[in-house]
């Protein structure tokens, strides 16, 4: 009934307005003075419940300890929070710190208001690297909060498998050829390179690096995968722990370092010779279907190169083509996962062929001793795309799409907060999770049910309302079509016991 009246009253504000107006004419309604009450990200005051459920300032602050001589003004964890606020809110520059700030209503709702864009750079160029590194330390034990929340039965399936870290690097094209920390990488674009290492489950990040477009991330690979271990909470590092990462990491090294940890991996191979010679020696009998993949098969073959771990296999992937998938072009990605012998070929010799196969090869100490175990393994490995997800989250959902200052601890700090704006969304979803039994936000993304940042500011936070006081409380008027999922993720948030 109420809904009916509000409908009916919107249409009779339209008609009133529109009522008095001659055709073409537009002298009835006119701007007055600002409301400061008003806000347009009214749900802001979400993601503020969420940080101080977690107490995020404070682990990143105790983790990372005083930037300043003095113990005044704002600290490491409001710096990251207030980026990672602002970009959740759609600002994509340092500025946008400034855009923020004049908006006293949403101010009152954000969960670090005042700082200023100049304050923040200031900030962030006081950090070392011992400080970034501290920073992780900080997320670790927020993290440990979460789960400590959590419902037995989520915490159960979020351990029923392998507990899995997924390490990857991304670029980042910058403009400007002053800007520190960055180089050209090989095609030839202005570069910064964040790497990252994620827990897959839950789609938060352990631990990240920030380098140039000529870092090689295998030579840090290693200390980056013992990081990311120590960032995950203590009780889920006595679990089955495994490491999920691309051709990018074809090094012995980072599988030593896992073997050693004590930690299963996977690591994607690059398309070399010895492998493709491999392929003469598996039999059409040893192919097995693949899980949720049309026209896939899986094999297994006894090789590892010389300095891998003992009991290294390779697991190989096939998946039928149609010459319609397969681009003329010899530079094109699919088309160099051709076997060699059709890769040559030009395209209309290509459509003639009996079967046209794109292949991947993968090393791995996980069991893959019989067809199903391989199979599952193969499956398991194909759902690394989750750190692409959050590289499409940090870039597109929050910004980075770019680093936006010419010092390198700036863009340091940039590319935390866009990490820890994601690491909210993740946290979100697991707690609005644990106290319905249901996702709330599921039907709202296309992640597994969870939504992208971009849903998440369009839906939840960008929501236009109205911040009054009234018989000693505050109170949030949002927009009509605003109010049910931010009080029903409010109204879990809140459900939830303290933090231990």
């Amino acid at each position: 009934m109420s809904q009916f009246v509000e409908q009916e009253a919107g249409t009779h504000l339209v008609s009133r307005i529109r009522g008095g107006l001659g055709k073409g004419v537009c002298g009835q309604v006119r701007v007055g003075a600002p409301d400061p009450s008003l806000t347009g990200n009214g749900g802001m005051v979400a993601v503020t419940e969420l940080c101080d459920r977690l107490d995020v300032i404070a682990a990143l602050d105790a983790a990372v300890g005083p930037i300043k001589q003095r113990d005044r003004g704002f600290g490491a964890g409001e710096l990251l929070v207030a980026i990672a606020s602002a970009q959740l809110a759609g600002q994509d520059f340092l500025v946008g710190l400034d855009r923020v700030r004049t908006d006293a209503t949403g101010q009152a709702l954000s969960p670090v208001p005042g700082l200023a864009s100049t304050t923040a750079a200031g900030l962030a160029r006081r950090f070392t690297d011992e400080r970034w590194r501290a920073v992780e330390s900080g997320l670790a034990a927020v993290t440990e909060k979460m789960l400590a929340l959590l419902a037995p039965q989520r915490v159960e399936a979020l351990t029923s498998g392998p507990v899995t870290i997924d390490m990857d690097a991304t670029d980042v094209e910058v403009y400007g050829r002053k800007k520190q920390g960055v180089a050209y990488n090989h095609q030839g674009q202005r570069v910064g390179r964040p790497h990252v290492a994620t827990w897959a489950e839950t789609e938060t990040t352990l631990a990240a690096d920030l380098g140039s477009g000529v870092d090689d991330p295998r030579a840090t690979a290693a200390k980056l995968l013992k990081r990311a271990l120590a960032g995950l909470p203590r009780r889920i590092r006595r679990e089955q722990v495994a490491l999920r990462a691309d051709a990018g990491y074809f090094a012995g090294q980072l599988a030593r370092a896992a073997d050693e940890e004590n930690i299963a991996f996977a690591i994607g191979a690059k398309h070399i010779a010895p492998l493709w010679r491999l392929l003469s020696g598996i039999a059409e009998t040893d192919w097995r279907a693949t899980i949720d993949m049309q026209d896939g098969q899986v094999a297994v073959a006894d090789y590892a190169p010389t300095d891998w771990p003992a009991g290294t296999r390779l697991l190989i992937r096939r998946v039928r083509l149609s010459p319609d998938q397969v681009s003329a072009d010899p530079r094109s990605r699919r088309r160099r996962t051709l076997h060699p012998d059709q890769r040559a070929l030009p395209l209309d010799e290509l459509a003639h062929s009996d079967a046209i196969y794109a292949y991947s090869f993968i090393l791995t100490n996980l069991d893959v001793s019989t067809p199903d175990t391989a199979a599952a393994v193969e499956h398991w490995y194909r759902h690394r795309t989750s750190v692409e997800n959050i590289f499409r989250d940090s870039k597109h959902g929050a910004a980075l799409r770019h680093l936006p200052s010419g010092h390198q601890a700036v863009n340091t700090a940039w590319m935390w907060g866009a990490l820890l704006a994601a690491s909210i969304a993740g946290w979100l979803h697991q707690l609005t999770a644990t106290i319905t039994g249901v996702d709330i936000l599921a039907g709202h993304g296309v992640r597994d049910g969870k939504a992208m940042i971009a849903t998440l500011r369009h839906r939840l936070i960008a929501i236009p309302a109205r911040l009054v006081r009234h018989a000693g409380q505050l109170i949030l008027r949002p927009a009509p079509g605003g109010r049910e999922l931010l009080e029903r993720i409010l109204t879990s948030l809140r459900a939830l016991p303290n933090p231990p």
